[in-house]
């Protein structure tokens, strides 16, 4: 990958571990609220699954439904522990030989890992793809005119996909928002000429600022075997089929899904302060006393100052609607609107 964040440093770009920023927090997170932006996805990676058995293979490991992923399809996934714990949340989607699932990169070699085990006597080859599949994350109203510019094609429905003839992929993932999977060739190219089309050049913060107000999580090494699917909203977004057959973790999943009323649920949150919380930090709510009464899941820094973020809350303290970080008498946050309904 040193090609592309060689690239990416010539265009201005200032690497921090596996992210990236282009300009200071307060104007990457003004671009990512008002504007369009191009993100080069540093802080993922991309696992590729090929061969005859990849559908049957993965369909058997996974929360949604592999086997009905059509070729035009891309889908939110997600590989949980027996207990029905999520190891790894990702977007996945269809290729000519398999399947690619696009995941944090900090968990992505242990997810490699405990895959590869179930590979057994299954025609199917699992490899870590990401220096040969670059991402970038497309978000704004601008994104399918800067998406045109850049040669791109665009898919007209969210969760679908759409290639072209030098095998970029673009996933349309919102009404606005898209991710580029493009091969390691191509994309600086892309990354330009998406920037020359309107989209502004920023980092991994004003991404994640995006996917935390889409409410769309992403488990990372801080957050893994934390949270059952459900209360990371994940059915609400179409990453849980309860159809399909067994799979790691399906019998929590399904209890979960149909045996009373779900005590926790993801939230979007305003922080304030100067200092980042860190994933996983625990929430606190009067009617839990001194018990953490949840935690967060995904922080960025927010347009005007301090953060926003997503946690998973239990739903009576959502309800009474006062919460604290870190302890009873912390911070007080506050609870901000969700871009779908909590049924």
């Amino acid at each position: 990958m040193t090609a592309w964040t060689d690239h990416l440093a010539r265009q201005g770009a200032r690497p921090n571990g596996a992210a990236v920023a282009f300009a200071d927090a307060e104007t990457e997170a003004r671009a990512a609220a008002e504007g369009t932006i191009a993100v080069p996805l540093l802080h993922l990676g991309v696992i590729r699954s090929t061969g005859p058995d990849s559908a049957t293979f993965l369909h058997n490991l996974v929360s949604n439904d592999v086997l009905r992923l059509a070729a035009d399809d891309a889908a939110w996934n997600s590989f949980n522990s027996p207990k029905g714990r999520m190891i790894a949340s990702f977007l996945m989607w269809s290729e000519a030989e398999g399947h690619a699932l696009a995941l944090s990169a900090d968990i992505l070699p242990a997810v490699l890992k405990k895959l590869s085990m179930y590979v057994l006597r299954s025609k199917v080859k699992l490899a870590d793809a990401s220096a040969d599949t670059l991402l970038i994350g497309v978000s704004g109203a601008g994104a399918i005119t800067a998406l045109r510019a850049a040669g791109l094609p665009v898919p007209d429905a969210a969760m679908k996909q759409a290639s072209d003839a030098e095998g970029s992929r673009c996933m349309r993932i919102g009404d606005a928002m898209f991710v580029v999977a493009a091969p390691a060739g191509s994309a600086p190219r892309l990354f330009d000429a998406l920037a020359a089309g309107g989209a502004a050049k920023a980092g991994t913060a004003a991404w994640q600022l995006a996917m935390i107000r889409a409410g769309i999580p992403l488990v990372t090494a801080a957050t893994q075997e934390e949270f059952v699917a459900q209360m990371l909203n994940y059915e609400l977004i179409g990453g849980v089929s309860f159809q399909k057959g067994c799979y790691p973790g399906q019998e929590i999943v399904a209890r979960t899904q149909y045996l009373g009323k779900l005590k926790k649920r993801m939230y979007r949150l305003a922080i304030p302060g100067d200092a980042a919380p860190a994933p996983n930090a625990d929430l606190f709510a009067p009617d839990f006393g001194a018990q953490s009464a949840g935690k967060l899941v995904n922080v960025a820094p927010a347009p005007g100052g301090g953060f926003e973020a997503l946690a998973v809350l239990q739903t009576s303290s959502a309800e009474a609607g006062e919460v604290h970080l870190g302890s009873p008498d912390g911070a007080r946050l506050t609870l901000l609107g969700m871009p779908y309904p909590l049924a």
